[in-house]
């Protein structure tokens, strides 16, 4: 075991330290370890972002391998051992001075402000650093179908109301614990027995319900929220409080209030509201559904003189806590028209509660619940927390109180409730078939029906269309259609697809200087994008083709000579050059680097090409001569052929032919005429070599050598022009902003439907070359459903940093023609025309954030901004936004 002698002996026992990459290869172990042994209960610690990013740092010099993608500029760029562990920047009552009672910032995100380490890891960090504070959490399973381990950073905080004499007081209790543990809990905080408490959900402090104590039943399963109320009640023995009545839950029963004036909504589209209103689809459904007690009397009030009903759909959502995703998302699914229509309806017998990949019809249950009581309580906001609560089950990565994608959401939303409603109870195992040269009409047609035998539901009707999806073998040409289905478009914003990069192009041929040139090429392309771009940008000829290289501490690190590599293979800071070179077959390529007096590397290297015959070091001289003669600051004459060497008399010069390489060969013997050396560079990486001769020449396919310069050279050359190369452009991450210009909803389809290379990470198996292959693909549209969810892909993430894209994005309102993008025509020839009837919108960044959501009030032709709780009228002229990020549009019925 590797121990460095330490003066930090205080840190450390014994006095000794391990060197940063003992200590690295310790850390890995133990994770692995935890990983491996991954149980409910497992003890994980909070620790600082900011502290361990400077441990990563340190164990790996460069910082390589650290992955964070929160802001780190305030970070040290030094590897240096960094000091104890400091977790103050993470707590908010740091200086209370009760350690067991740490509270964290409520703000906190995993990855940008903590991490999160295994308790072995932390006991190891502890060992060689101290400090602190620690913060341990435990590790809770969740998810009634897939389990999925998460830490829960934050226990549930619940504000406990005696209402004896009104006291509050805070108490915190894991998610999982039990409805009996909270029992046992307050009763011991309280002094009270068990057998004279009640304690009710104060949700809003309005009491809900009663929670039963019970071992079986978790406080998560409660739908109890963060920083909720909750009521304490001491009462006698037998005492049953007045106005109570029974409802199941569904897993058990419960004590609740009854109202006078509403009973409680049936599931899965009961007889009908309480409120009087049949749950029947009719042409004044939306605008009738009401729970007020003037509905219920007929429509007139206690008077007996009649008064307007009020307008359903216009119910706000309470947040619950970051939810403002989930109320943005859920706004838009509750004003979609053949949604809300089914969802009012009865649809009991839909209900697909054996699908093993549904959710026991429980989600589309609570999601139907919510739609009612949403679209029959007027004005008045709801808290979705038995939703929340489901979803939370169903869907662990939307659990606890950060806030998430509302795009995400909707995608496992509408997918949940197509298989808790999927009509299919026995899916049958169908073999898809190759196309094999049948009209696209007939397979497509094919596909579609083998789709719907497993697939059928509400949202399948209304949600789903299909894609025509083109792959081409590089190599064989091999081509593969499938037609697959679809439920939202995912499309790229072209400022995030486009790509601009610098990239200097040089003559082999010694016709001119390197020049560099601008080009934009689509993100997601390939190199011969690139080529093709720069090709016209620099005027190349026809007979000369461009060959891509990555320089690298001024040695050629690599050639990019597949045209099909990925440009994202291109990191924003490499270094690309590009060459001229000659379409001709049989030349013998040369690299050359260049070395000063001083044995370092500088300037880029250059190449070359040799004809066939003859080879020897002449040629390579001739070649060099040739490819600096733009860089001579005057003109001198640097080979000396035979005669002159011997007679002192000239030869008249050197004569060049029309592609650029110098013919005459007959004095040039070695390297020594000119007036620099020449040594044969042994590989790539290296600059070190031997003396050229012929036998090396002549015996290697490819050459590399090193030119030194001398000091003398330099007054003869001005080697500026190879050093002063521009980078490949940074992209937006780094560079600094400028104010972007509007684009196009179409334009957006336009880069979604262009052709481009497969990643290097999906590659595809061509049946044909047997072989994974990095093939071409093209999408097209070729089904459009009813309800079209076009999501803009505003978010990107890379290894180091994620970033949003505040781009206007000029979308259609009324009249999005799509019958250009349809390769399929409606059997009707229907055209393919939508209107917009909501929108998800986010604001601010990514560390937070906001969601709100605009939709149209169905048979309404008026537009409102729900934003949680709050609802308004806005005008048509202000929903368009560059906050937009998920457009709902359905189809004009013609």
């Amino acid at each position: 075991m590797t121990v460095l002698e330490s003066g930090h002996a205080n840190s450390f026992k014994n006095g000794v330290i391990y060197s940063p990459q003992e200590e690295k290869r310790i850390v890995q172990e133990l994770n692995d370890q935890a990983e491996f042994n991954l149980q409910e209960g497992n003890l994980y610690y909070v620790v600082s972002s900011r502290w361990f990013i400077g441990w990563q740092r340190y164990t790996e010099k460069d910082g390589e391998d650290c992955e964070m993608n929160g802001n780190t500029a305030d970070l040290p760029n030094s590897a240096e051992r960094p000091g104890p562990i400091d977790n103050s920047d993470l707590i908010l009552n740091v200086n209370s001075g009760d350690a067991d009672n740490l509270e964290l910032l409520r703000t906190l995100e995993e990855g940008q402000h903590y991490v999160l380490v295994p308790e072995e890891v932390w006991k190891k960090l502890l060992e060689w650093y101290n400090g602190g504070p620690p913060l341990p959490r435990k590790l809770i399973s969740q998810g009634a179908i897939n389990k999925k381990f998460n830490v829960e950073v934050y226990p549930l905080s619940l504000k406990l109301t005696d209402s004896r004499d009104n006291s509050q007081s805070d108490i915190s209790f894991s998610k999982k614990a039990s409805t009996l543990e909270l029992y046992e809990k307050v009763c011991a905080l309280k002094g009270l027995p068990q057998d004279k408490v009640q304690i009710w959900d104060y949700f809003n402090e309005k009491k809900q319900c009663i929670l039963v104590p019970s071992g079986n039943k978790t406080l998560e399963e409660a739908n109890l929220q963060m920083d909720q109320h909750i009521l304490l009640e001491v009462r006698n023995v037998g005492e049953v409080s007045a106005g109570l009545g029974v409802i199941s839950t569904g897993n058990e029963l419960a004590l609740v209030p009854m109202e006078p004036s509403r009973s409680a909504v049936t599931i899965a589209g009961g007889p009908a509201f309480s409120n009087g209103y049949s749950t029947r689809y009719s042409s004044n459904l939306y605008s009738g559904l009401s729970t007020s007690s003037t509905a219920e009397n007929g429509g007139h009030d206690s008077n007996g003189s009649q008064k307007k009903k009020e307008k359903g759909g216009l119910a706000g959502l309470q947040n619950l806590g970051n939810t403002c995703f989930m109320n943005s998302a859920l706004q838009c699914l509750f004003h979609t028209a053949p949604l809300v229509e089914y969802f009012l309806q009865n649809y009991t017998d839909e209900i697909n509660k054996q699908n093993p990949l549904g959710m026991h019809g429980e989600l589309a249950i609570s999601f139907g619940d919510l739609l009612r009581e949403m679209w029959s309580s007027g004005r008045t906001s709801i808290a979705p927390r038995h939703f929340k609560g489901k979803l939370a089950r169903f869907a662990p990565q939307f659990s606890g109180y950060n806030q998430h994608d509302s795009q995400e959401l909707l995608a496992f939303l509408l997918d949940g409730l197509h298989e808790d409603l999927n009509r299919v109870k026995q899916k049958p195992y169908i073999e898809m078939k190759d196309s094999d040269g049948r009209p696209d009409e007939e397979y497509a047609e094919e596909c579609w029906r083998s789709h719907k035998a497993r697939n059928d539901s509400i949202i399948v009707d209304t949600c789903q269309g299909q894609y025509k999806s083109t792959l081409v073998c590089p190599v064989c040409n091999k081509i593969s259609i499938t037609f697959d289905p679809f439920m939202y478009l995912s499309l790229p914003l072209p400022s995030m697809t486009n790509r601009t990069m610098t990239v200097t192009v040089l003559y082999t041929n010694g016709v001119g200087l390197p020049m560099p040139y601008t080009v934009t090429v689509s993100k997601h392309g390939c190199c011969r994008d690139l080529i093709q771009a720069l090709g016209t940008a620099c005027c190349l000829k026809n007979d000369e083709s461009l060959l891509l290289a990555e320089v690298y501490d001024h040695k050629i690190y690599r050639y990019m000579e597949s045209a099909m590599e990925s440009l994202s293979s291109i990191k924003d800071d490499e270094h690309i050059v590009a060459y001229r070179v000659p379409k001709k077959l049989g030349l013998k390529k040369l690299e050359i680097v260049h070395q000063s007096t001083e044995k370092k590397l500088l300037g880029s290297p250059l190449v070359n090409y040799l004809q066939e015959e003859p080879q020897t070091v002449a040629d390579v001289c001739i070649a060099i001569t040739s490819i600096l003669s733009p860089l001579r600051k005057a003109h001198v004459p640097l080979i000396k052929n035979h005669s002159e060497k011997e007679n002192g008399s000239s030869s008249g010069g050197n004569d060049e032919t029309d592609n650029g390489f110098i013919n005459d060969t007959a004095g040039c013997k070695c390297s020594s005429d000119l007036p620099f050396q020449l040594t044969v560079t042994e590989d790539r990486l290296s600059s070190i070599g031997r003396q050229i001769d012929d036998d090396y020449v002549r015996s290697s396919s490819f050459l590399r050598v090193t030119l030194h310069w001398t000091d003398n050279v330099h007054e003869l050359y001005d080697i500026s022009y190879l050093e002063d190369f521009p980078e490949v452009c940074k992209s937006g991450f780094t560079a600094k902003k400028t104010r972007q210009e509007a684009v196009s909803l179409f334009s957006c389809m336009d880069a979604f439907l262009k052709e481009e290379p497969l990643g290097p990470d999906d590659m595809w198996y061509c049946p044909n070359c047997k072989e994974h292959r990095q093939a071409s693909k093209k999408l097209d549209l070729w089904k459009l459903p009813e309800i079209l969810v076009i999501h803009l892909k505003r978010f990107s993430y890379s290894r180091y940093f994620k970033n949003k894209l505040d781009t206007f994005v000029s979308f259609p309102i009324q009249n999005l023609e799509l019958d250009k993008y349809v390769k399929e025509k409606d059997s009707s020839n229907a055209p393919y025309i939508y209107e917009l009837y909501a929108i998800s919108n986010h604001y601010g960044g990514l560390g937070g954030g906001h969601y709100s959501a605009y939709a149209k009030l169905i048979e309404d032709d008026k537009w409102y901004h729900f934003d949680d709780s709050h609802v308004s009228p806005v005008s048509e002229a202000d929903i368009k936004t560059s906050a937009a990020y998920v457009l709902f549009y359905r189809r004009v019925k013609v």
